[in-house]
């Protein structure tokens, strides 16, 4: 899982609970000959899923596998279907290889664009072996427990208006509808936010899931997926340089752990 630097395309934590967190849109890496073609814009990395390795790190200790990309979602976005098709029909946004930011920033000088073998060629290098990775450790983790939980960890501007209107909720969960994960675990989730009362919910708004959720997760045989898109305001600057913020951090942490185990348990039990 390497590219010709030696720099890993997927980098895998295998751990010991029926447990994966994935995050696709970690990565903050371009290539000499990706990057040579696209504006400055691109090297700002504007749209990255910033610092949500640090903010799973108790996933880790509580014994998760974790699954990382080097690469920015600017050279392919891992979490769009390998054909191109829009998971929101109807709706601006950005796509498997986007041409701009979701502020409408071009990434790319004019004429520079990847055309379709180019794009091939960044499916077969970049997108391929992530799925590959994430498709043997589900495998493994469901040989080995029989029930698994895929959570696909995003984090997004409060604000964005190519995508929403106003302020996002903080805590965004997605289960495609519930078919994507035991029916009712969005729900539950949102609920627990609720209750906690210092961040506001909602299940199967805005965000639904994405790619990988509504692919691998199929919970008839076992495998459930659900998609956390957080306001990245709940826990690090969202301006550039989009600093961590430890205190928010802290404070989030403990409902984090108590939703990634709630979610474990209620989609894993007999």
């Amino acid at each position: 899982m390497t590219d010709n630097t030696d720099r890993p395309i997927a980098s895998l934590h295998r751990g010991t609970l029926p447990l994966l967190i994935s995050i696709p849109h970690l990565g903050t890496h371009l290539p000499d000959d990706i990057a040579g073609t696209m504006t400055d814009v691109a090297s700002r990395f504007d749209d990255t899923d910033w610092h949500l390795d640090r903010l799973y790190g108790f996933a880790r200790d509580l014994g998760a596998s974790i699954l990382t990309p080097s690469y920015s979602r600017y050279v392919v976005d891992l979490n769009r279907p390998p054909d191109g098709a829009s998971l929101y029909p109807g709706r601006d946004t950005t796509g498997l290889f986007p041409v701009d930011t979701f502020d409408k920033d071009a990434l790319y000088l004019d004429g520079m664009a990847p055309d379709e073998a180019t794009q091939a060629a960044r499916r077969a290098t970049y997108w391929q072996p992530y799925h590959d990775a994430l498709r043997n450790e589900l495998d493994r983790l469901k040989r080995e427990h029989g029930r698994v939980l895929l959570w696909e960890a995003h984090s997004i501007r409060s604000v964005v208006p190519r995508l929403f209107e106003g302020r996002l909720p903080d805590f965004n969960f997605g289960t495609a509808d519930d078919m994507s994960a035991r029916p009712g675990l969005a729900t539950l989730l949102s609920e627990r936010v609720n209750q906690h009362g210092g961040y506001t919910s909602v299940g199967n708004g805005r965000f639904k899931g994405g790619y990988i959720t509504r692919h691998y997760g199929t919970p008839d045989t076992g495998i459930h997926a659900v998609q956390l898109e957080l306001t990245q305001i709940s826990y690090m600057e969202e301006a550039a340089p989009y600093a961590y913020d430890e205190a928010k951090a802290k404070a989030i942490e403990p409902l984090l752990t108590a939703l990634v185990t709630d979610a474990l348990s209620y989609c894993t039990r007999g």
